[in-house]
């Protein structure tokens, strides 16, 4: 008998890799909070679309609203659960799906931030396991309809990491990776907290900037005063994973090193990194996606800046590493998300920092 799965929260990426699963035949019920989406799985199912190369598929699934999820105790608990909330979710989530998982079950954090020491809080550090998603580019457009500005990554570009939180590689690890691979290219990683930090900066760069500006990624690397910035919020966030003692992983298939020195207004590292980001949105179809939090913003909803670029900044103080640009991001994000202000670039360009 395969492992029973729970998909916690069906988002852009809890609903992307968990379809993947059901279209295997893995036995998957996904678990959200909003009636529209549950419903709209429930009668039509969950479809999956691709800006190229992948054809579309719709598969019948098992969901439940959150309400609902009391009526797993009359069967078999769940092996695995993939938690796929927003980070501030992560502790009720996480304390609501404990109470039905087999006695060797586990959770598996699938999320942005770094939300491990959450869920270990919860259920032990014994139980917990992360996997980064790495340039998914995935959105919830409609209920029960996920689409992804790309195609699949393949080998060119690993998209799931997962990991134990202590390195090793384990048995149900391979079965996490495995599950993941279902929907693109997947490695068990043991490096997990620098694979975790590495995913921060990128989300650091470019998520805010998204929901500060009311911009896609494409327009914001296209400007120079919003790209330079962005290094600088990068090079301050890799300062401060160095100086925590992670091993950074590639950040934007560049040496984060050349990122860090960009950000610091080295010449030669901001022409490497001018071209390679420029050559980037320049692609057809390059960064013409709106990340997250950018969607979050447009959608009303709340945002993690404060688990991202704020996640950072606190972090940075523990090591004694500025991080200007971060904090003051963080605060004009929380200015948008209040209504104080409304999103606009000139945020960005007008800023002030030594």
């Amino acid at each position: 008998m395969g492992n029973r799965i729970a998909i916690i929260g069906t988002g852009a990426v809890g609903g992307y890799a968990g379809a993947h699963m059901a279209q295997a035949g893995e036995d998957v019920t996904f678990v959200d909070m909003w009636p529209e989406n549950v419903e709209a799985m429930r009668t039509q199912g969950l479809r999956i679309t691709h800006l190229k190369d992948v054809p579309e598929f719709t598969v019948p699934v098992k969901a439940l609203h959150l309400t609902e999820l009391q009526a797993v105790s009359k069967g078999r608990p769940f092996d695995i659960a993939f938690v796929c909330t927003k980070s501030y979710d992560t502790a009720w989530a996480t304390m609501m799906v404990r109470q039905y998982l087999a006695p060797g079950g586990y959770v598996v954090s699938l999320q942005n931030c770094m939300n491990e020491e959450t869920i270990a809080g919860i259920v032990g550090w014994g139980k917990t396991l992360g996997s980064i998603a790495s340039s998914i580019t995935v959105e919830l457009m409609t209920p029960g309809h996920v689409h992804r500005n790309a195609g699949k990554g393949g080998a060119a570009h690993t998209v799931f990491r997962a990991g134990e939180v202590h390195g090793r590689i384990t048995d149900r690890l391979g079965e996490v990776v495995r599950l993941l691979a279902l929907s693109d290219s997947a490695k068990a990683t043991e490096n997990l907290w620098g694979e975790r930090w590495s995913k921060l900066v990128i989300n650091g760069m470019g998520n805010g900037m998204s929901a500060c500006t009311g911009m896609i990624s494409r327009d914001i690397l296209l400007d120079d005063t919003l790209r330079h910035f962005s290094a600088r919020l990068g090079s301050e966030a890799i300062r401060t994973g160095q100086a925590l003692g992670y091993v950074l992983e590639e950040i934007f298939h560049m040496d984060p090193e050349v990122i860090a020195r960009a950000g610091e207004g080295d010449p030669a590292a901001k022409r490497e990194y001018d071209d390679h980001r420029l050559t980037e949105a320049r692609k057809p179809g390059g960064a013409a996606h709106r990340p997250s939090m950018g969607q979050d913003m447009v959608k009303g909803r709340r945002t993690e800046i404060e688990f991202l670029n704020g996640f950072i900044c606190d972090k940075a103080k523990e090591v004694g590493i500025a991080t200007p640009a971060n904090a003051a991001l963080t605060e004009i994000v929380k200015r948008v998300e209040r209504g104080e202000l409304q999103p606009d670039p000139k945020h960005i360009r007008e800023l002030r920092l030594n």
